[in-house]
């Protein structure tokens, strides 16, 4: 090791993820404390990775973050994850922040303070590549002041926020690619929120309410909701749009499909969309690779979803997973109408989570003839309610089925997950 050069040493000590490791390792001799000093350029500070943290005191661990930081020089990444400690000074993490700010490039920043602190206008103009901030403020962006030029990523969670700011500081990232918007704790009622990013490629939203949200890009990949409630959703794409994941969100209005002509992936779960929007949305993606539809229901009084429809329309669709929960009216939410094949799926999941009927059975049968290129089948489902005989009849029933489908298709890989 001494034989190394002391920049490849402190690229060495940059990736050890804990900020007490690298104090440690800076202790081994001289040539490590001074590429320790001038060439460590990632420091993490997570209250979890640090045996007896809590046992110190708020001034203590001030002092000793502040004593690690002020002896480095030209950090481009800095972790500050205390979150679960008690209110740390302002002042002391604004000595941190204008410390290192000239430098960095990334910074993960999740500290209570007393006041709190406004970080978007500390780090503004600099030359950072990606913010992550939670349990932060955020106010009093001044349009045409704050530019976030070389801003790439940005991460909110649990920020508080006014509308009009959360719509300047988008507007001062002129270069964002990546944004994550998590349970914000918006000033007010947020009635609309606009994003207009000419490069974004990836939006992710999660516990948020809106009225309406207007997503514009003409870059834009990919696309993730949960646990969203929404009135109206837009997507304004040219036809860049890849990856679309829904996971528990309501939105009576959504308009994507004119973006989806090159979608490969689509993952929906817990969600409801009427019938003719899906056939539209199906219809437009001819380059689908993956569906999956997990608790998804389509309008009260509608006909059971075609897949005969999906066959034709997604030639390309190589995996296939299908949640087949019994309707009010005691039918599966799809079936066969005619004699197309998924010629090309090679991976299909298949399962319930409520309670297994016997047309579950048919329908797995059914997928497993029109699909002659399966290579796995998985099955995951709940098992509960078996102290009724009924019950007990249709597991016995589906565990021969099962027995029986294996015999047929010995090529095939077959997996099980079951709950209760």
């Amino acid at each position: 090791m001494e034989h190394l050069p002391v920049d490849v040493v402190g690229n060495i000590m940059s990736n050890i993820s804990s900020a007490r490791d690298v104090v440690l390792a800076s202790a081994t001799c001289r040539k490590w404390r001074e590429a320790f000093h001038k060439h460590l350029r990632v420091l993490s500070f997570r209250s979890s990775d640090w045996h007896g943290f809590h046992d110190l005191s708020t001034c203590q661990i001030e002092i000793l973050i502040t004593r690690t930081i002020f002896q480095t020089t030209g950090l481009r990444s800095l972790i500050l994850v205390v979150d679960d400690l008690d209110e740390l000074s302002a002042s002391v993490v604004m000595s941190w922040l204008l410390y290192t700010r000239g430098s960095l490039r990334e910074l993960h920043y999740d500290v209570r303070t007393d006041p709190p602190l406004n970080v978007a206008e500390i780090l503004g103009r600099e030359k950072l590549e990606r913010l992550i901030l939670a349990h932060s403020v955020i106010g009093k962006v001044l349009p045409g002041y704050l530019r976030f030029t070389s801003l790439r990523s940005l991460s909110l969670s649990y920020v508080h926020i006014s509308e009009l700011d959360l719509d300047l500081l988008l507007i001062a990232c002129i270069n964002l690619e990546s944004l994550e918007l998590v349970e914000l704790d918006l000033a007010g009622h947020l009635a609309n929120l606009k994003v207009r990013a000419p490069n974004l490629r990836r939006f992710s939203m999660e516990d948020l309410c809106l009225d309406k949200l207007l997503l514009e890009s003409d870059n834009i990949e990919c696309l993730y909701l949960r646990d969203c409630n929404l009135e109206y959703l837009k997507v304004i794409a040219k036809e860049s749009l890849r990856k679309i994941t829904i996971d528990n969100v309501i939105v009576p209005c959504l308009e994507i499909c004119d973006s989806v002509v090159n979608l490969e992936t689509i993952d929906i779960r817990n969600f409801m969309i009427p019938q003719p929007e899906f056939y539209q949305l199906i219809s437009r993606s001819s380059k689908l690779r993956t569906l999956r539809l997990w608790d998804v229901a389509y309008g009260e009084g509608t006909d059971a979803i075609d897949l005969e429809k999906i066959a034709v329309c997604c030639p390309q669709l190589s995996h296939l997973s299908l949640g087949c929960d019994l309707r009010e009216n005691e039918l599966l939410p799809y079936h066969f109408q005619g004699s197309s094949f998924f010629e090309n799926v090679v991976y299909l999941k298949v399962g319930w989570s409520n309670v297994l009927k016997d047309e579950f059975l048919d329908l797995v049968e059914a997928l497993l003839e029109r699909c002659p290129g399966l290579k796995k089948l998985a099955v995951d489902g709940v098992i509960s309610g078996l102290k009724y005989h009924e019950n007990c009849q249709v597991l016995a029933r589906f565990s021969t089925s099962i027995a029986r489908i294996m015999r047929k298709y010995i090529d095939l890989n077959v997996q099980f997950e079951f709950g209760n």
